[in-house]
């Protein structure tokens, strides 16, 4: 196992249950200072709880927030640029899955899909809005829990308001966070801050895979330790702008090395989420 330092931080979205406490357990075992982040207060407590019990070097904080709010992103990453002296790593991990009725159209607080909102423009808003912590500390790294399930975004109709079906949405945003990747890997090259994105394990024994009435296949373990290494892996210092099926550098849908196709949804990234004019790697 790779040790990290105690002052080593990573902020790990969606840490209450399932993979993101599976990945922050592990973290905080290797001494490293975890940041959990959740909605729930309570969940947040019992999983500090748990790695506080570790007691393995490094220290436990926690943030609460709902992702599917832009404006709350916007303050949880304005309280933690003023609250950590530095950010080494940051996993989003944080998802809304295909849900339960798939056929019901979700809005987020900003009237945006909220699968698009949850698991694409709550990371880009929330890295973007940490990126003078990550530059500071780095070297530093991004590492987007993306899926093998993708499907292209149709940016004639990005909302998906005709035609809408929950795991469809899942993985339009799933595409869309991927090529997110690419685009900020590719803007902030040479910057110390490298930005991956992984397909962690297939159809993980999750609450996201059930409420959607699919069966588990593997542990949640399974995703931790591919997820995990691109986080403390010393053999991937400086590697950036790749997707990963597990542990293999692999080929994402081919919509996201489509050049036209990223500036046009980058665009729209950029307008929904306030960040600044321009498209990243346009």
């Amino acid at each position: 196992m790779t040790r990290l330092p105690h002052h080593h931080t990573t902020l790990v979205t969606g840490a209450t249950q399932g993979l993101g406490r599976g990945i922050a357990l592990d973290l905080a075992a290797r001494g490293g200072t975890v940041l959990l982040h959740g909605r729930d207060a309570g969940r947040l407590a019992a999983v500090a709880a748990e790695l506080r019990a570790l007691d393995a070097g490094g220290e436990v904080r926690t943030y609460r927030a709902d992702l599917a709010d832009l404006d709350r992103v916007a303050e949880l990453a304005a309280r933690i640029a003023d609250a950590e002296p530095r950010l080494d790593a940051l996993v989003h991990n944080a998802v809304v899955g295909a849900g339960p009725r798939p056929l019901e159209r979700e809005v987020s607080a900003q009237g945006h899909e909220l699968r698009l909102a949850v698991n694409h423009l709550a990371p880009y808003a929330l890295t973007r809005g940490l990126l003078p912590l990550l530059t500071a500390s780095a070297p530093a790294r991004v590492v987007n829990v993306a899926s093998l399930g993708q499907e292209p975004v149709d940016l004639d109709d990005p909302g998906f308001e005709k035609g809408y079906e929950g795991l469809r949405a899942y993985c339009r945003s799933k595409l869309a966070l991927v090529t997110a990747t690419f685009a900020l890997a590719g803007e902030l090259a040479g910057s110390g801050v490298t930005v991956n994105a992984l397909h962690p394990a297939h159809l993980m024994d999750t609450e996201g895979v059930r409420a959607y009435g699919l069966t588990p296949l593997v542990g949640v373990e399974e995703g931790v330790r591919p997820t995990v290494r691109l986080v403390v892996d010393p053999g991937l210092a400086g590697v950036t702008g790749r997707y990963f099926d597990r542990f293999t550098d692999a080929r994402a849908h081919e919509q996201a090395y489509d050049p036209e196709a990223r500036r046009r949804l980058m665009a729209l990234t950029d307008l929904w989420t306030g960040a600044r004019t321009g498209a990243p790697g346009a």
